[in-house]
């Protein structure tokens, strides 16, 4: 008799009773943190998001439509490889639309991409690097794996990057979610344990554009879906347990290609003042309950200053000793919260570094202080900003 195990492992690629696949759909929920998906059975394998037939939703059911009109669209968007069923069947990464293809409000992959569409922006090739921060709970009692009962560990220091039974707890989770967004196609980077005993953090990227977004969302679903297999929960709140242990970030690393460029440094600079005239707009978009997090502790500039430096991890953005050194390269937006909208930070970094000029109110010299083509007058106009 099979096993329970062994009917969940079919490989149905090696039989030749069907030619058919399954393919998980997901999405964003109305939370704007719940990852829902719903699988469905197609006729033969497919490579190209464009070849999926849309499919709809209960809206109703995830707080993105009223019961009287409850139909959502799903438009597929980005395929992965699917580590749970393996073969050849596939996740599908999909934004939400109304029947009559408005997107809904809770789409939010809809405005990104027509930022990273924007001529602008393309141009500049924009690349990411997400450092997505996380604790793992146990189950029942929400409070971090390996602390004690209603009490807590021994302070942080020995916990950060540490191996041992004493100080590392979850690694079976991080490394199967490890090997799996690597099997699915996506560009992980690494992993590491994090300050506070029980939080981990993995890597995405080098990505550019939009498939930041689809593949941040796509590695958290895994996630989501490793950690129910083991029994544990998943928390990406910025600030699980309040007192002195360090918050969950979701650190963005960025760069154009004019910022990759000799002379980059300049135009780091002068990308890192737009972001500082536009810090209220980026902290109200950068995660709910992030002002539970910068406090100006634990590794980070307090929510209400905008402060940037070189190697320093208690600034708001932060750059590298290496580009600095090279005069080009890329830098760190740390504010971002861990339950951040990967969709939403990348669009607004691109915009405001790119696309988005200050009035001359602001002090500007030049209405198109944006056109790091002119090398020449890109420089002079850096220099007139200090």
């Amino acid at each position: 008799m099979a096993l329970l195990t062994d009917l969940v492992n079919l490989d149905l690629s090696e039989t030749e009773s069907t030619d058919k696949i399954i393919a998980e759909y997901i999405w964003v929920g109305g939370t704007g943190m719940d990852v829902r998906s719903k699988a469905r059975t197609l006729s033969g394998p497919v490579d190209d998001p464009s070849k999926l037939p849309k499919w709809n939703f209960d809206g109703s059911s995830t707080g993105q439509a009223t019961g009287e009109d409850s139909e959502v669209i799903l438009q597929p968007q980005a395929i992965f490889r699917d580590p749970f069923r393996k073969g050849k069947n596939i996740l599908v990464m999909c934004d939400c639309y109304t029947p009559n293809g408005e997107p809904i409000p809770t789409n939010q992959r809809y405005s990104a991409a027509k930022i990273f569409s924007h001529p602008d922006v393309k141009s500049e090739e924009p690349w990411y690097g997400i450092e997505q921060e996380y604790t793992l709970l146990q189950k029942h009692i929400n409070w971090p794996l390996g602390w004690p009962l209603g009490g807590f560990p021994g302070p942080q220091g020995p916990y950060y990057c540490a191996a041992g039974a004493d100080k590392s707890y979850g690694r079976d989770v991080v490394d199967a979610h490890y090997k799996a967004c690597l099997f699915a196609g996506i560009s992980i980077s690494g992993v590491n344990a994090e300050v506070m005993p029980g939080q981990w953090e993995f890597q995405i990227g080098p990505v550019v554009g939009i498939a930041a977004g689809d593949q941040l969302w796509v590695a958290r679903y895994i996630l989501e879906r490793i950690t129910e297999i083991a029994g544990v929960i998943v928390s990406f709140d910025p600030k699980p347990i309040p007192g002195d242990w360090n918050g969950a970030g979701a650190h963005t690393n960025y760069s154009t290609k004019s910022m990759r460029s000799n002379g980059g440094y300049e135009v780091i600079k002068k990308a890192i003042k737009k972001l500082g005239m536009r810090h209220r707009e980026h902290i109200a978009a950068y995660g709910d309950g992030n002002e539970r997090r910068l406090t100006g502790r634990h590794e980070t500039a307090d929510i209400k200053n905008f402060v940037w430096g070189v190697a320093n991890r208690g600034a708001s953005v932060r750059v590298g000793r290496e580009t600095e050194k090279d005069g080009k390269g890329y830098f760190e937006d740390r504010r971002p919260a861990s339950n951040m909208d990967p969709y939403v930070v990348t669009a607004m970094i691109a915009e405001t570094t790119i696309l988005w000029e200050p009035s001359h109110g602001h002090g500007h010299s030049h209405p198109n202080g944006n056109s790091a083509s002119d090398d020449n007058g890109n420089s002079a106009r850096e220099k007139s900003l200090g």
